[in-house]
């Protein structure tokens, strides 16, 4: 997931459809707003997809993306969670002063499109990026 957010273009994509809300933006609407050609607007989009950051549905001839909020939710709890023992980052000082958390169990969601959400699923998407990258 962060692997994916690490690129400026999908950031801003991201952002995008954060800021869209539930509702979505439809892909024309995003390369518009981003100046960003149709080809590579649909290669950063699929790459979104596959790290389950955004999800694409049919509107008649239109496909409207929206931010999986779940998973971001997921993924921002797991940070939280494991950077600063479960303080936000305000009240532990930031990162100098946060040590990884022990390993607790956490409760796992499962999002409507059957996608598991907590630590275990967060955990086995990072070690696929890693994998990929070896």
């Amino acid at each position: 997931m962060l692997a994916a957010l690490a690129q400026e273009t999908r950031l801003a994509v991201f952002r995008q459809l954060v800021e869209a809300g539930p509702a979505g933006r439809a892909a024309g609407e995003l390369a518009e707003a981003l100046g960003c050609a149709p080809a590579t607007l649909s290669f950063h989009l699929k790459e979104l997809s596959n790290a389950a950051l955004i999800e694409g549905r049919q509107d008649g001839r239109f496909v409207i993306y929206a931010a999986n909020f779940a998973a971001m939710n997921g993924l921002l709890g797991y940070l939280t969670e494991n950077c600063c023992q479960g303080q936000a980052v305000a009240e532990c000082g930031g990162p100098p002063h946060c040590e990884p958390a022990p390993a607790v169990p956490a409760a796992e969601k499962k999002h409507p499109s059957g996608l598991l959400i907590g630590r275990r699923n967060i955990e086995a998407i990072v070690s696929r990026e890693r994998k990929s990258r070896d």
